[in-house]
């Protein structure tokens, strides 16, 4: 085995759902003590590697789906995963399976998480392309954290329906907040029972997503995170700032955040 790179831990793959053709999750266990303490906050992101066919190490950055998960000694921590045929990490985690190894980063980092949401907000959007939901699963994880919204809107655009993932889980998180939480999916190259079809900013821009979240956006009550594809994050960024919203900085409070996916 190749030494392991500096602020990389050995970790061991525990689970893996195959929820579509190229799409799946990884749930790694390492050891808790190589992690600072707390491990991470949710919403928060590490990275992955994996030994490539030069024996190289090839490592990529990745948000956690789950909230901090301890198991005895070990931490859990799970990834969503979209393989990119001609991608560098992707192919190679691809063919990963249970037992095998990966290296996990042990200094997570990012700054889409509830402690940044300004206090004022009472409705919590999470805007999501892909994998971009993963963070947003985590947060809502942890369901004491999330008493303080009001309302909490959980929004997934995807392709295909067979990419919708963690339905279970979200269902389930549903009943736990008891109807604070609601869930939009949105669906762009099939016409689905129950979600909507488009893109995220054109149903912004329309009032469509407010209508299907039943809960309408506001620049007083209202936070929005954007998570996943790059097109998605500028289009709705564009629209946001065209009805008034302004990007959220630490200098300055605003009514949305972002992060880029890739």
């Amino acid at each position: 085995m190749q030494e392991i790179p500096l602020g990389f831990v050995a970790g061991t793959i525990i689970k893996r759902i195959d929820w579509a053709e190229h799409l799946f999750s990884l749930r790694v266990q390492a050891p808790s003590s190589a992690f600072p303490t707390p491990a991470y906050v949710a919403g928060q992101f590490s990275k992955l590697g994996a030994l490539n066919e030069q024996n190289e190490w090839v490592r990529r950055a990745y948000s956690m789906v789950n909230k901090p998960c301890l198991n005895g000694d070990n931490l859990e921590l799970e990834f969503l995963v979209i393989e990119i045929p001609d991608g560098k990490l992707t192919p190679l985690l691809g063919h990963k399976h249970v037992g095998d190894e990966v290296i996990v980063g042990t200094l997570p980092a990012g700054f889409m998480t509830i402690n940044e949401v300004p206090q004022a907000t009472q409705d919590l959007w999470m805007l999501s392309t892909g994998t971009g939901i993963g963070p947003f699963l985590a947060l809502l994880e942890d369901i004491e954290a999330c008493q303080r919204f009001e309302h909490l809107v959980l929004v997934h655009a995807v392709r295909t329906q067979e990419e919708l993932v963690y339905k279970d889980a979200i269902i389930a998180l549903m009943k736990a907040y008891q109807g604070k939480l609601r869930y939009v999916p949105i669906v762009s190259r099939e016409v689905v029972s129950g979600a909507l079809n488009g893109r995220i900013p054109q149903h912004i821009q329309a009032g469509t997503l407010e209508k299907a979240a039943h809960l309408p956006l506001s620049q007083q009550h209202s936070f929005l995170y954007l998570c996943g594809n790059p097109n998605m994050i500028r289009d709705t960024r564009d629209v946001l700032q065209q009805l008034g919203y302004k990007k959220h900085l630490r200098r300055e409070a605003g009514q949305f955040s972002f992060e880029n996916y890739w």
